[in-house]
């Protein structure tokens, strides 16, 4: 018999159409998070949990009596939805998809950069809403991020790939601050400290994983380190902002603008930030190419047929 397998969002067809062939595959056709009474169920009834970013996995549901689930493949990078220790202690293997979204997501924080810096997206509202009045010297006036300062929080794969491409298109300089310093950092420079990196940056850029030690690690005690010119880009987690404090500085002039492609409460935005015009706001698309969604669902796909083929699994993470 096939295993079976519960994907609790539409996955693109490609990744579909081939974990059909291998598995009884059960699709969520209605897209939407399922419940947590839904997930429990979900446990005794399935071999393979695929969930995602968007899916609460806590240990409820993990510890469900009766469990035949012996392996989540989550759709994703991160994996802070899912309690890793109850995973570990139901006997549960856990995988994710990294590497296979780092060009996408570096793009995305480019754009939020640019987008951000360059007033594009005041711009457009003010152009759709009819209020444009034609080309005047002093209109929105933005700023050029060439030899400006990104600051990176955090030097993994993705950071490494937005410096890239700030260097090589906007000829930005590079700093970064991450918990040890980095072997090959090449023309980067190290800050031993957030708060230095804070008060360098001209662009504050955010590349580090969710979780309880990154918890409102830029609030506003941060933010009033930044220069006012400053923008804040964050691709990484919605935690890892004070949402609050952000809204705030805004406001107030603290620091000049922001990008944000992650919420703390996710699909639910802050009606503060909703309210600041200089928030540039994107619906989580930091992976949403074509190429990076079907590598992700192929990448889960390959964690899948390792386990059931009792063969080592290429990105265990619990």
């Amino acid at each position: 018999m096939k295993p079976k397998i519960l994907i609790t969002r539409r996955w693109p067809q490609a990744v579909e159409t081939r974990l059909a062939q291998h598995y009884e595959v059960t699709l969520n056709e209605s897209d939407t998070p399922l419940g947590l009474e839904q997930l429990r169920a979900a446990m005794g009834d399935y071999d393979a949990l695929c969930p995602t970013v968007s899916d609460r996995v806590p240990a409820e549901v993990l510890s469900a009596p009766g469990a035949r689930v012996r392996i989540i493949a989550n759709y994703g990078a991160g994996y802070e939805h899912i309690d890793l220790e109850a995973a570990k202690a139901a006997g549960i293997a856990v995988t994710n998809t990294p590497d296979v979204l780092t060009d996408a997501t570096a793009e995305l924080a480019l754009l939020l950069m640019l987008t951000a810096a360059r007033r594009s997206g005041e711009g457009e509202r003010e152009l759709r809403a009819g209020a444009w009045q034609g080309w005047r010297p002093t209109h929105l006036l933005g700023q050029s991020l060439a030899g400006k300062t990104l600051g990176l929080v955090g030097y993994g794969r993705i950071a490494r790939a937005t410096a890239d491409r700030a260097r090589a298109a906007l000829g930005m300089k590079i700093a970064y601050h991450s918990r040890r310093r980095a072997e090959d950092e090449g023309d980067a420079a190290y800050h031993d400290t957030l708060e230095s990196l804070a008060e360098a940056s001209d662009v504050l850029s955010l590349h580090t994983p969710g979780g309880a030690a990154t918890h409102h690690l830029i609030d506003a005690r941060v933010l009033r380190l930044m220069k006012p010119t400053a923008i804040l880009i964050n691709t990484a987690r919605g935690s890892v902002v004070n949402e609050n404090d952000l809204a705030q500085a805004l406001q107030d002039g603290v620091i000049a603008g922001a990008g944000l492609d992650v919420y703390q409460g996710e699909p639910a935005v802050n009606p503060a930030l909703l309210q600041a015009p200089n928030a540039v706001l994107s619906p989580h698309l930091g992976s949403a190419t074509v190429e990076t969604r079907v590598a992700m669902g192929m990448r889960a796909a390959d964690n899948l047929d390792r386990f059931f083929a009792g063969e080592p699994l290429l990105d265990q993470v619990a």
